[in-house]
């Protein structure tokens, strides 16, 4: 008996382990607190080390990929000029040149061709102030400008100055944009700018590029140089149109390129800002651009004629002409002086020395310091007018 009971004993405890098993595996949850199986945490594997990556680049600001907004503010106030003139051709025939005939018939009368030309202005005051190069209207019968916004009219010369190839245009409309004035002399080689303009007459057009260079001078195209340089495609058509910063502001007047075929080659100039402001002022105020002048005929002073000539220095301009009776003569400058200061501010070769001059007020006294056989000589001279010189050919 006491068998019987321990093994029913036995029975009923691995039943009861059994049951206990199956619980704790499919349902824990039923178990009391207390007797839920302990699970030993095991520690996660350390992770892989990852590669070094290249840190994500920053988010690009979209609006230096865009120069739209420069080209918004510019281009309402850059317009097409179409110029026309008529010109006298002899009549080409054999027998009109014969002296007999024009013995008992007369000199005949030529034909008339009319040609045609194109360029391209910047509005500069809503009152229709239009800056354009003098080359583009010189000499021109008829001159028609056509706007952004699709109107025409007639133009009429206020004046004009070959010697830095500007003009300046009155039209007679209402409602006209102007382009704002930029400052080239906080420009830096490298920049951004816009060159916009009508090229072949294709229609108004914008090309972008950077400064090329500043201050190029003694080019041989205009007088008085003082031009920025681009790569900004330039072509025929582009003459008297803006060159404009990233902001829509006027820089300079695009006037030229250096070109073997007639195309852009990436060189091109336009005249500063400030010499085209200062030109359009005189030229509304009074018709004309009034300079100073001295009457010399000035010579850059290169190292091999300092040397030849044993020239204390070389920088500054020597004197290699005195008109006779001019201020300069009149003061006592001599052939072979050394101008090295105008007014206190010095000369360093002949296109400075033109510009300084030009900036004296006709009729004013200043104060010029030369170099005499090696000795300073400082004088003073009574600026004249500078005459009207003729525009340079631009074949």
């Amino acid at each position: 008996m006491l068998r019987n009971l321990w093994l029913t004993f036995a029975q009923a405890i691995t039943v009861g382990l059994a049951a206990l098993f199956i619980v704790a595996t499919l349902k824990p949850q039923w178990l009391p607190r207390g007797l839920e199986p302990h699970v030993q945490s095991v520690p996660a594997p350390a992770p892989a080390p990852q590669p070094v990556l290249p840190a994500a680049p920053a988010p690009v600001n979209d609006s230096i990929l865009s120069y739209a907004d420069a080209a918004r503010r510019a281009t309402p106030a850059v317009v097409n000029i179409f110029t026309t003139k008529q010109v006298r051709v002899p009549r080409n025939h054999p027998l009109l040149e014969d002296p007999r005939f024009r013995r008992f018939f007369g000199e005949q009368p030529q034909q008339r061709q009319q040609t045609s030309s194109l360029g391209s202005g910047v509005i500069v005051s809503t009152d229709g102030i239009i800056l354009t190069n003098f080359h583009v209207v010189e000499s021109a019968d008829d001159i028609e400008v056509l706007l952004a916004d699709g109107r025409r009219s007639r133009a009429a010369v206020v004046g004009g100055d070959p010697e830095t190839d500007l003009a300046v245009l009155r039209i007679e409309l209402e409602g006209l944009p102007a382009i704002d004035f930029g400052n080239e002399a906080e420009a830096q080689i490298g920049d951004v700018v816009l060159a916009i303009g009508n090229p072949f007459g294709v229609g108004q057009t914008v090309t972008m590029g950077i400064v090329s260079a500043l201050g190029r001078n003694q080019l041989g195209i205009n007088t008085f140089e003082n031009f920025i340089q681009t790569d900004a495609a330039i072509n025929p058509g582009n003459s008297g149109g803006p060159l404009v910063d990233t902001r829509g502001r006027l820089l300079g007047v695009n006037t030229a390129i250096y070109s073997r075929s007639g195309g852009s080659l990436g060189i091109g100039f336009a005249i500063p800002a400030s010499t085209a402001r200062q030109v359009t002022e005189q030229i509304v105020a009074s018709g004309a651009v009034t300079r100073g002048y001295i009457g010399v005929e000035p010579q850059d002073i290169t190292p091999e004629l300092a040397e030849a000539f044993k020239l204390p220095r070389s920088e500054g301009t020597i004197i290699a002409g005195v008109m006779r009776g001019g201020p300069a003569d009149r003061a006592g400058v001599k052939v072979g002086d050394i101008l090295v200061d105008v007014g206190g501010r010095e000369v360093r070769n002949t296109a400075s020395m033109l510009d300084l001059i030009s900036r004296l007020e006709p009729g004013s006294s200043a104060q010029f310091r030369f170099v005499r056989d090696g000795k300073p000589v400082e004088l003073a001279i009574v600026v004249g007018k500078r005459p009207q010189q003729p525009a340079r050919r631009r074949d």
